[in-house]
């Protein structure tokens, strides 16, 4: 989900346009960038699941700087160029046994679900130990305004639905324990964008989470 599939339908010219300006100036900066971020929380030798893992991108890239772990994918439409192994599943169940991997991730997925908690659950179960978890923040009317712009800038020139469903920190935390999982590391400083891009569509929207199994 980190990058949507193109659909059959062409995209406008416009939307076109958009697209590719978004993944020359942004996808490969954001990509590296949460790759860095991610792998450095990752423990050693682990096994993890990239739920909603888009194209592969960052997996492949956390798999690149960290040799020492294995990465899966899943995701509801598989891409033939996916960079790793993936499988498709419901978006809802993971097709895999209680504690199937060390680790359970997810790249900018749960705000584009109707409940963040349907997909929370299943990876608190699919875990042994550890969510990693990127997403956005929306604590007031100005962050909720610049993320949708952000959303429909990145996305809809793919024909992604988007359902805008951020969330305060207050309401994560609630997300967080009503799956049994408690935070051992925030951080809201994730460097996606340079400046002056960064004074807008940085500002605290972003975070990282490690979260573990309780």
């Amino acid at each position: 989900m980190a990058v949507p599939p193109q659909t059959s339908r062409p995209a406008s010219w416009p939307l076109s346009w958009m697209g590719s300006w978004h993944r020359a100036f942004v996808f490969e900066r954001r990509t590296r960038v949460l790759a860095e971020m991610l792998a450095a929380q990752i423990p050693q030798r682990a096994s993890v699941l990239d739920i909603g893992c888009g194209d592969g991108a960052i997996g492949s890239l956390i798999v690149h700087l960290r040799p020492d772990i294995s990465i899966h994918g899943v995701e509801f439409l598989v891409r033939p160029e996916c960079k790793i192994e993936c499988r498709p599943f419901d978006g809802t169940s993971l097709p895999f046994p209680d504690g199937a991997f060390d680790v359970c991730l997810f790249v900018d997925v749960l705000h584009h679900t109707q409940d963040p908690a349907i997909l929370l659950r299943e990876a608190s179960r699919v875990s042994r130990s550890f969510v990693l978890l990127k997403d956005h923040l929306d604590e007031n009317i100005l962050d909720h305004l610049t993320l949708r712009f952000m959303d429909w800038v990145g996305n809809r020139p793919y024909g992604v639905v988007l359902t805008y469903n951020y969330q305060r920190r207050s309401k994560w935390s609630e997300y967080f324990a009503k799956c049994g999982l408690a935070e051992i590391r925030w951080t809201a400083r994730v460097p996606l964008y340079p400046p002056p891009v960064s004074f807008i569509a940085g500002r605290g929207l972003h975070f990282v989470a490690l979260l573990r199994k309780t």
